[in-house]
């Protein structure tokens, strides 16, 4: 029988359970999908943890790709033996899953299965970050941290296209080096930001910060933005920010800050196609590079996340059902 990696209770790593599970049936404008990788991402720990309010049994998981084996009533332009894939499914943790048609994204034939996994959620990210929450123009000085993860590394080479001055942060030096390698002109400590980001701006601050670590850089992220720039605050990996007073937005020189999520720049099909077919051109034509840090067989999905949380990892890190 297909199997799936679920949580019965909120807890540590050690919570998830194989469970044996009927092979999904697709709804009308739904698809069957053999997933062929699925993508972990940090938000998973918070609701197998207990952070995040869920209903349990859980199998988690939204991202995945694989092939659609079956078609619901009135799917159309998807048929079986598309590769497709999707950052808003619902339990990629599985052999099956089964998606809704218009949420699913079409994997050219140049891209891998695991390339296919580790891309949209922290492609899209990246993606709606520098298009859409602010746009990014040539010569813009950007402050990101974390440069060294999966939506760090691909925001770098994302940027250096757009032709910024990307300042990055990273904990240890190898994780420097592979912040360098993708691209970056300045890798920091955590604890040079803000004074060494107004070094090396000439004192002036930089256009935008993407922030996703939250809480403990987020006054920081402040100190270092120019006068009128935006902070865009878009995870929270250190804990949520507190409540705060909107005068120091005045105080530091009449900033913009902004708190986006992913879900509301997939608004319908056209604009994530838009989104994915950039992201998957780019990769096609070897423009951009998807760090894909470790892979772990679906089995170990509790191995996956402890290495996860441990902060230790680098890129993607991806679930492999048995076969692969």
């Amino acid at each position: 029988m297909p199997y799936a990696m679920q949580i019965a209770r909120a807890g540590g790593p050690e919570v998830f359970e194989r469970v044996d599970v009927a092979r999904p049936v697709p709804g009308p404008g739904q698809l069957l999908l053999r997933v062929a990788a699925a993508g972990l991402n940090f938000i998973e720990t918070y609701q197998r943890s207990g952070v995040y309010a869920v209903d349990y049994p859980l199998v988690p998981g939204v991202e995945a790709a694989g092939t659609v084996e079956e078609i619901g009533a009135g799917v159309t332009g998807f048929a079986p033996g598309d590769r497709v894939a999707t950052t808003e499914g619902t339990g990629s943790y599985a052999e099956y899953m089964v998606l809704d048609a218009d949420k699913a994204l079409p994997v050219p034939d140049s891209v891998s299965d695991d390339v296919a996994a580790a891309l949209p959620a922290q492609g899209i990210t990246a993606h709606y970050l520098i298009n859409s929450s602010y746009r990014v123009q040539p010569g813009d000085t950007v402050l990101t941290y974390a440069g060294a993860g999966g939506v760090g590394l691909l925001l770098i080479q994302l940027l250096k296209l757009r032709g910024a001055t990307v300042i990055t942060t990273t904990s240890t030096p190898e994780k420097a080096e592979l912040a360098r390698e993708g691209g970056a002109d300045h890798v920091l400590d955590y604890n040079e930001v803000p004074g060494r980001v107004r070094e090396l701006t000439g004192g002036r601050g930089v256009d935008v910060v993407y922030d996703g670590i939250g809480k403990d850089t987020f006054e920081g992220s402040l100190d270092a933005l120019r006068v009128r720039g935006t902070l865009v605050l878009f995870g929270g990996a250190s804990g949520q920010v507190p409540l705060f007073d909107l005068q120091q937005l005045n105080a530091h020189g009449s900033l913009t800050v902004t708190r986006p999520k992913i879900d509301d720049f997939l608004l319908d099909a056209d604009e994530r196609r838009w989104r994915s077919q950039e992201l998957c051109g780019l990769v096609a034509d070897g423009t951009l590079k998807v760090s894909i840090g470790a892979r772990y067989p679906l089995e170990q999905a509790g191995e996956a996340h402890a290495a996860m949380e441990s902060r230790g990892t680098t890129g993607k890190i991806l679930l492999l059902p048995r076969g692969r």
